[in-house]
């Protein structure tokens, strides 16, 4: 890990840097901040002081607070649901490429049906059918984006089934064990890594949309978008306050994006040089 880290150039030790100082920051900065989220500590959308660095927000609140605890959501909620989503389309896409036949179409053909939908319209459908809780939240993001993620790794998976030493080993009579942890999973995995970071950044954007339109995280936990909806008025008023949250939010993606596109570089290069 390392070494691929200094192989890294530098457009991707920047993203890097991104990430670690934004996870650092949504970690520790609640933890060592006098304030909690939701304590009020001054005036509405009261301007950046030494009290409060970054001012208030519409009720009093300080705003680098919810910002860091909203962060703080986002990155856990974002992540529980990329891991979902992985969890169930890598697996259900290696089989869909190694098994083939009638499991393949059927695979296929519903992850498609699912497809056909917008993602954003069909999570708001979801949402006000079900409810806004945080798990149900984190289980249709899940089911949303193992779509893209089945596509992949059954693109990915299919490429690599089909070559000549897959085909010697099944002659050999290898078994699907040897297959998936021998063959399939160390090949696909630099595409699905990088996919992660992709996916990941869409679920933070995703929980953000849902909760600027109110069907994402709830008041009172703080939350990145919703803290965009919260403070729109601030805008007549000359305030940065919804600015912001959004600014911490691209600021993530950036970071998170720098890093996907050097790993490709560094997968890229490793296979020029094999």
């Amino acid at each position: 890990m390392i070494a691929m880290i200094r192989d890294f150039d530098i457009g991707a030790k920047i993203g890097l840097a991104i990430v670690v100082f934004f996870l650092a920051a949504v970690i520790f900065g609640p933890v060592l901040s006098p304030y909690s989220e939701v304590e009020i500590v001054g005036g509405v959308w009261a301007p950046p002081s030494a009290a409060n660095w970054l001012g208030t927000d519409y009720i009093g609140r300080d705003l680098l607070v919810r910002i860091l605890t909203g962060g703080r959501m986002t990155v856990i909620v974002s992540l529980i649901a990329t891991c979902g989503a992985f969890a169930i389309g890598c697996p259900l896409g290696i089989a869909a490429a190694v098994i083939g036949g009638w499991f393949d179409l059927i695979v296929t053909r519903a992850v498609d049906a699912v497809m056909a939908f917008p993602g954003l319209i069909l999570a708001l459908i979801v949402l006000s059918a079900i409810g806004t809780s945080i798990p149900a939240l984190i289980a249709m993001m899940s089911v949303l984006a193992s779509t893209i993620v089945f596509r992949l790794t059954r693109a990915v998976a299919a490429d690599v089934a089909a070559m000549e030493y897959i085909e010697i080993a099944r002659l050999r009579g290898e078994s699907m064990r040897w297959f998936l942890f021998k063959e399939i999973l160390p090949n696909v995995a630099p595409t699905l890594v990088t996919e992660f970071g992709l996916r990941f950044v869409y679920a933070a954007i995703l929980i953000s949309s849902l909760s600027f339109l109110g069907l994402g995280i709830q008041p009172p936990n703080a939350d990145l978008g919703g803290m965009v909806k919260e403070n729109a008025l601030a805008i007549t008023f000359g305030r940065a306050a919804p600015i912001l949250p959004a600014l911490a939010l691209a600021f993530l993606a950036i970071g998170v994006n720098l890093v996907v596109d050097g790993l490709l570089r560094h997968n890229a290069r490793r296979d020029r040089h094999k």
